[in-house]
């Protein structure tokens, strides 16, 4: 416990402090120093149930799922996607899914603020991959088997396998149609530092993220040069990645530097005039879902992680402009080179990027 307080203090300035902080001082109100073994706090009372593997896993989980009478998910995806997904599942299955929506900070916010109140609503968790690494570190998730696994990317699956992969969000350029053309664009980001773009660009308030995986890709110094550059452009800084997207849309700016791809894809399929290209080097962050250690119905939670990373419902999600993590829907928003992020390395540096794009992006 002194060790994970020690990490806490030692996050306060990073993205995730509140969240850190909501852990913390949660797990020391639940589960005072001494009142309980380590092996019995971490013990996981569902396992047998989560690892099934047996032939009839499908069957043996949906004749118990009916029993539990429903499950709850927490979610980041937007009613557009996870209403379609909901409908998909509740009309295969009979099981009624219970969503809650909010931000992926909200959604660990709330999944750390119920677990220290000793209220196990929530059944399974899908939101970005550093969120969802945040709730492994604290043993809030628990390992699942799924048939599906085999069709994920291999390079996406955490170690610990506490929670896996089901979509993907890249961060792509997008572009105004009716401002610019394809052909306009610079072939990499470091042809945005030109004096040209000055006054037509912009940036997500919050991609400290993107920052880092750029820099980490280029090297330090000449990712560091880039984004110095970058910094004396001025760019439009813009809190959240759908309204940021929008504004593209709109043409509040001609250009979102850190957009994902999925919301681009999502207002152009609805006639939108925006567009997106994959700027090298493009990264790739693992979205993913996980299962609850102390789910209140852990058969239909099981049930479905194995829906949500199944051709069908991948399949759906790529329909809706949300690149698929299952390797056996094949896509056109995936079909590019990128650069993968690991979600426990943004943890971990998370305080060090915060601090160079707070001081670029954010103060001036």
């Amino acid at each position: 416990m002194q060790k994970l307080v020690k990490r806490f203090e030692m996050s306060l300035k990073t993205k995730w402090a509140p969240l850190m902080a909501a852990v913390v001082w949660g797990l020391c109100a639940v589960t005072p120093l001494r009142a309980q073994p380590a092996a019995a706090a971490l013990a996981n009372p569902h396992e047998a149930i989560y690892m099934y593997k047996s032939a009839d896993r499908e069957a043996w989980l949906l004749e118990r799922a009916k029993k539990e009478g429903g499950l709850t998910l927490y979610t980041s995806l937007s009613p557009t996607e996870s209403g379609p997904l909901s409908a998909m599942f509740e009309k295969k299955y009979g099981i009624k899914l219970t969503i809650w929506r909010g931000l992926s900070d909200g959604v660990v916010q709330r999944v750390v603020n119920e677990s220290r109140a000793k209220r196990h609503v929530v059944d399974v968790v899908e939101t970005n991959g550093p969120e969802m690494e945040i709730l492994a570190r604290e043993k809030m998730l628990s390992e699942f088997y799924s048939p599906h696994l085999v069709d994920l990317p291999q390079g996406m699956i955490p170690k610990h396998r506490l929670w896996m992969p089901d979509r993907v969000n890249f961060f792509v350029v997008a572009f105004n149609t009716q401002k610019l053309k394809l052909e306009d664009l610079p072939k990499h980001y470091e042809g945005f530092t030109e004096a040209k773009w000055k006054g037509r660009i912009a940036i997500e308030a919050t991609d400290a993220e993107w920052m880092g995986g750029l820099v980490n890709s280029l090297g330090e110094q000449r990712g560091m040069t880039f984004f110095k550059k970058l910094s004396d452009q001025k760019p439009d800084v813009r809190k959240g990645h759908i309204l940021l997207a929008q504004m593209v849309a709109a043409g509040e700016t001609d250009v979102g530097l850190t957009i994902y791809n999925a919301n681009a894809q999502s207002l152009k399929q609805r006639g939108a005039p925006i567009d997106w290209v994959p700027m090298e080097p493009t990264l790739a962050r693992p979205q993913g879902v996980g299962v609850v250690r102390q789910a209140p119905h852990p058969h239909a939670a099981a049930l479905f992680a194995d829906f949500i990373i199944s051709p069908e419902a991948q399949a759906l999600l790529n329909s809706m402009g949300r690149p698929p993590a299952n390797q056996k829907v094949k896509s056109n928003l995936n079909n590019f080179n990128y650069v993968l992020t690991d979600p426990g390395i943004v943890v971990d540096e998370a305080e060090k990027w915060n601090q160079h794009w707070t001081r670029l992006f954010l103060t001036k």
